[in-house]
């Protein structure tokens, strides 16, 4: 990702890093979860329960992909090991 340099000479990444440590600094944590509720209540005003019940169902589908996965590959590691033991 190219990096747009600003005429002060500091990136947009870093402006928005200070910027976000600067309003971490000044408000505080509680400003971070007022913020947070407003926007999911806004959210739940707008797409309803079944929003928060589907987005739940694809998480925890993604948790499950990459249980399975892990198990997979733990597995094969397994494997690996016991052929190279045996050799």
């Amino acid at each position: 990702m190219a990096e747009e340099k600003k005429s002060g000479g500091m990136t947009v990444r870093e402006a928005g890093r200070k910027g976000g440590q600067k309003v971490r600094d000044e408000r505080g944590h509680a400003f971070y979860e007022e913020i947070g509720r407003k926007g999911g209540e806004t959210v739940r005003d707008q797409r309803g329960h079944e929003f928060y019940e589907e987005i739940g169902h694809k998480g925890g589908q993604k948790v499950k992909e990459l249980i399975e996965a892990g198990k997979r590959r733990a597995a094969e590691v397994a494997k690996a090991a016991e052929t190279k033991k045996s050799e």
